[in-house]
């Protein structure tokens, strides 16, 4: 998401933020098994927005209406489409068989907030696409190896641009990762470039989030005028989006957004 200065308030420890960590991922996997060629992105705000009820949570986009939102988003998750890579805001469209689609999806829970996103194909999955998600992941991880108490936040980025560029991809230098807490967008800025050594340092018990997303062909990024939410590639190629929630340690971090369908083994919540 966008940069957003934030207060730091408290910080959550890993059992706090457990729960909203768990539900968050639990909510995409459950995403990634029903959403299929035919389904309506209003269908699949309908359904995050039921989960959300039944287990007591409050979305953090709903009514969300930052300084570059068009409108209060009135949704409760990003969905985007093929040349969409983030904020996209559901509306009347149909998915077809061979889509690639970005779920973004944040709620507050028992106090606390978590954030996450994944890419899936919908449908058949081309071998562009396969590469496309795994590197997106791939580059992610880089990005939250990097994330350990005394880095700093600079230390991220150049871990994430550099894993980039290894893959052979451009990065877009507007949007990144950010801090969590007892809202979603805190300090400090995760960017997704940077120099080492350089940026606010680390410490142990931050809440952040790591959030790389690609395009072959460009980093190039605007946001439309359908809706003034959902960001697209410049070029109409197709992008892919990774996100986790983690706590910085002095070792490796926490990931509490981990998933049981991921398929890094570095995915489940520790």
């Amino acid at each position: 998401m966008l940069r957003r200065r934030r207060p730091r308030t408290d910080r959550p420890s890993p059992e706090q933020l457990r729960p909203a960590g768990e539900f968050v991922a639990g909510v995409l996997s459950h995403l990634r098994t029903v959403v299929e060629p035919g389904m309506n992105l209003l269908e699949i705000d309908a359904e995050a927005h039921r989960l959300i009820r039944e287990a007591g949570a409050a979305s953090c986009y709903l009514d969300y209406h930052p300084s570059f939102g068009g409108s209060p988003f009135g949704h409760v998750i990003c969905t985007s489409v093929n040349e969409a890579v983030l904020h996209g805001r559901p509306y009347d469209r149909v998915l077809a068989d061979g889509d690639l689609l970005s779920l973004d999806f944040a709620v507050e829970l028992d106090g606390w907030v978590a954030d996450s996103c994944l890419s899936i194909s919908v449908g058949e999955q081309s071998d562009a696409h396969r590469r496309l998600i795994q590197d997106t992941e791939d580059v992610m991880w880089a990005g939250i190896d990097a994330a350990v108490a005394g880095a700093r936040v600079g230390d991220i980025g150049h871990a994430v641009e550099s894993r980039a560029h290894a893959l052979g991809y451009s990065i877009n230098t507007r949007f990144g990762g950010h801090g969590v807490g007892r809202t979603m967008h805190e300090e400090p800025f995760i960017p997704n470039w940077g120099q080492p050594g350089t940026g606010q340092r680390l410490e142990a018990g931050m809440a952040i989030t790591v959030e790389p997303f690609l395009s072959p062909t460009t980093a190039s990024l605007f946001i439309t005028e359908r809706d003034g939410w959902t960001v697209e590639t410049d070029d109409g190629s197709t992008g892919a989006h990774a996100e986790h929630t983690l706590i910085v340690t002095d070792g490796a971090p926490i990931i509490m957004t981990g998933r049981a369908d991921d398929p890094s083994p570095r995915s489940s919540i520790a």
